[in-house]
C-alpha cells in the first residue's frame, strides 16, 4: 500500500533530482533533503517489521548507492534478493532515474541495543501485541543499558489507561540533551502506533558511550571528561648528582683515550716520515 501511495503521489522530487546537475547549490541540498526524507519514509514503513534503522544515501558521478540499515538483512533483501530488487524498482521508477543508476544495499546493525530506531520499532510491535506499557518499556530501557549504553530514556504518551492522554517517563543512566554533546552523542527517534483507543507516540533516546574506535559510539570524547594520568617518580638528588659525576667521568676517560690515540697517531706517522741510512741500505 505504501509503495502504490508513493508511486501516485506527484513527482516534483524526481523532476529535482533529475536535473540536479544544473541546480543551483541551495537548490541541490533542497533535493537532496526531500529525496532523503521520502526515501526514509516509503522504507520506514515497508520494512517497519524488519528492524528498520536508517538509511544512507552516496552519490558518486555514475551511480547513487542507498544503504540500508536494518537487524534483520535477510528480509529485507527477500528470497534470492526478490525484495531488494522490488524496491530497487520502485526507487528508480520513482525518482525518474536511469537504468542501473541507482543500487540498493542492506546492512546489518553492528549492535542494536544502541539504535535507538530499532528500539523504538521493537517497542511498538510490544505495544501492539498487547504488552502492558510499563513492561514493555522498562524491557526496552533494561535491553539498551545493557548493551554497554551510557543512558536511556523512553517517553510514551497518549491514551495509554482510560479517555485520559497521559505522558509517561521511563529513564537509566546518565543523558546529554543540549550543546554539541547532545547532537553527537544521543540518538533519538520517534515512532507513532496506531491503538485502539487512540494514536500513541514513542520517543527514544539513548546515550551512546566514548568509542576510540568510532564503532558503538562516537570518537569524540566529552568535554567534562578529564582523564588524570599517574605522576611519575622523581628522581632523588642524589641519585642525580652520582649520574652527573659518573657522566663526566666518562667524558673525562673519553677525552683521555682520545688524546693518547692523537699521540700515538703522531708518532707513527713522525716514524714513517724519517730518513733511512745509507749503511743500512747496504747492509753493514
Amino acid at each position: 500500500a505504501a509503495v502504490s501511495t508513493l508511486l501516485l503521489t506527484t513527482k516534483p522530487t524526481a523532476k529535482m533530482m533529475k536535473n540536479r546537475s544544473k541546480m543551483s547549490t541551495k537548490r541541490k541540498f533542497v533535493a537532496d533533503g526531500v529525496f532523503y526524507a521520502e526515501l526514509n519514509e516509503l522504507l520506514t514503513r515497508e520494512l517497519a517489521e524488519d528492524g528498520y534503522a536508517g538509511v544512507e544515501v552516496r552519490t558518486t558521478p555514475h551511480r547513487t548507492e542507498i544503504i540500508i540499515r536494518a537487524t534483520k538483512t535477510q528480509n529485507v533483501l527477500g528470497e534470492k534478493g526478490q525484495r531488494i530488487r522490488e524496491l530497487t524498482s520502485v526507487v528508480q521508477k520513482r525518482f525518474e532515474f536511469a537504468e542501473g543508476a541507482v543500487e540498493l544495499y542492506a546492512e546489518r546493525v553492528q549492535n542494536r541495543g544502541l539504535c535507538a530506531q530499532a528500539q523504538a520499532e521493537s517497542l511498538k510491535f510490544k505495544l501492539l501485541a498487547g504488552l502492558a506499557v510499563r513492561r514493555a518499556c522498562y524491557g526496552v530501557v533494561r535491553f539498551v543499558m545493557e548493551a554497554s549504553a551510557k543512558g536511556c530514556e523512553v517517553i510514551v504518551s497518549g491514551k495509554l489507561r482510560g479517555q485520559r492522554a497521559k505522558a509517561m517517563k521511563f529513564g537509566d543512566g546518565y543523558m546529554i540533551k543540549t550543546g554539541h554533546a547532545g547532537q553527537v552523542y544521543t540518538d533519538v527517534a520517534v515512532r507513532h502506533v496506531a491503538m485502539r483507543q487512540g494514536m500513541i507516540g514513542i520517543k527514544v533516546s539513548i546515550m551512546l558511550p566514548h568509542d576510540p574506535k568510532g564503532i558503538n559510539g562516537p570518537k569524540i570524547p566529552l568535554d567534562d571528561v578529564v582523564t588524570i594520568l599517574e605522576p611519575k617518580e622523581e628522581p632523588s638528588p642524589e641519585s642525580i648528582l652520582q649520574a652527573q659525576q659518573a657522566a663526566e667521568a666518562a667524558a673525562a676517560a673519553a677525552a683521555q683515550a682520545a688524546a693518547l690515540q692523537q699521540q700515538m697517531l703522531a708518532q707513527q706517522q713522525a716514524a714513517a716520515a724519517a730518513p733511512v741510512e745509507p749503511a743500512m741500505q747496504a747492509g753493514f
